[in-house]
């Protein structure tokens, strides 16, 4: 770790690992980026894609990149930097490497919201709406189930999966419920799809994202003294019951932004978090390094989706479901073999 004290009397701390890390994973959202841009039926070399971005390109070019890919593109990294924040925020707040919205059941919530809408016949802008609202309202009721002082270790968790199992069998009835053609596109936006997104869904999460993303960041450091303990936290000055509901409040709201966005996308809040740490090898939530590694993924995962199949374009949730699945559970045997669990 690095130390720099100014003039000032402040002092500022950086690890040289988590830095390069950090350069390295923005580079990589950049050239996977420019690559999500000129991929399709209409393929543009990278210099294309660059050139039509600076305002050079032919018509043609510029409303497949502004009004068709960019907003996919948008959607995609809004959604994997909300995930993997929302992830970090949740694992060491709860002090728990299984943490995540998708194990708490905050985004089987934000599914029963769509398809409440789905079966009442609503837009696609009442859609997102619901999902918003089906997250915060089974992360309410998580809350008040947990009780105060179930907000931490093992309690949350397990209070969170009884409600995504009830809210997996109302999902299940309300598909039942739903016409026909109005379930086969609520499934597919169930299993989480970047497909057709424009800037009326990319727009309000970038907006959310940026809110909420400066919260997480000055709680930062509140978080890394929370993983100590609470004892230890509250002797360091740390009011704990007030930073863990707001933080846990933010990461339900940045996880239902991103269902209502890109549908309810498995497990890349579970992951990113962890491949952050075994990436920077630094202790703490690694919220930046986290963000990059959320957007990275699910942009490679749109990228795999699109082009596994020749002629096809499968879910980008089918992709992260099969990989971030195979690495829950080598997870749990690692915890196992570690004598956590």
């Amino acid at each position: 770790m690095t130390v720099l004290r100014t003039p000032g009397g402040l002092s500022l701390r950086w690890r040289a690992r988590s830095l390069a890390v950090g350069a390295l994973g923005t580079l990589l959202v950049l050239t996977l980026a420019v690559l999500a841009v000129g991929g399709g039926d209409y393929p543009m070399s990278p210099a294309d894609v660059l050139r039509t971005l600076t305002g050079e390109g032919s018509p043609a070019e510029t409303f497949i990149v502004r009004e068709l890919r960019l907003p996919r593109l948008a959607t995609a990294l809004g959604a994997g930097a909300a995930l993997a924040l929302a992830g970090a925020v949740v694992q060491s707040l709860l002090r728990n490497p299984l943490g995540s919205p998708d194990v708490l059941g905050i985004t089987q919530g934000a599914a029963t919201g769509a398809l409440v809408v789905v079966v009442a016949g609503g837009s696609s802008l009442a859609l997102s709406g619901a999902a918003v609202a089906g997250g915060v309202a089974s992360g309410l009721l998580i809350r008040a189930v947990a009780g105060r002082h179930g907000l931490a270790g093992h309690r949350l968790v397990l209070v969170g999966i009884g409600v995504m199992a009830m809210l997996t069998g109302v999902n299940g009835w309300l598909l039942t419920r739903a016409p026909l053609m109005d379930a086969a596109r609520a499934v597919l936006w169930l299993t989480g799809s970047l497909d057709g997104r424009g800037w009326a869904q990319a727009g309000p999460l970038l907006a959310v994202l940026a809110a909420l993303t400066p919260v997480v960041l000055l709680g930062g450091r509140a978080l890394s003294t929370i993983e100590l303990g609470d004892d230890s936290a509250t002797a360091l000055g740390v009011p704990v019951s007030r930073v863990r509901q707001l933080l846990l409040g933010t990461a339900v709201l940045l996880a239902a932004a991103a269902a209502a966005a890109a549908g309810p996308v498995s497990f890349v809040a579970l992951t990113a978090p962890h491949l952050a740490r075994r990436l920077t090898r630094a202790p703490g939530p690694n919220l930046v390094a986290s963000a990059l590694t959320g957007a990275a993924l699910l942009l490679a995962a749109d990228l795999v989706a699109q082009r596994a199949i020749a002629g096809q374009q499968l879910p980008v949730g089918v992709v992260t479901g099969a990989l971030g699945g195979a690495y829950l559970v080598w997870l749990l045997a690692a915890q196992r073999r570690a004598g956590r669990i």
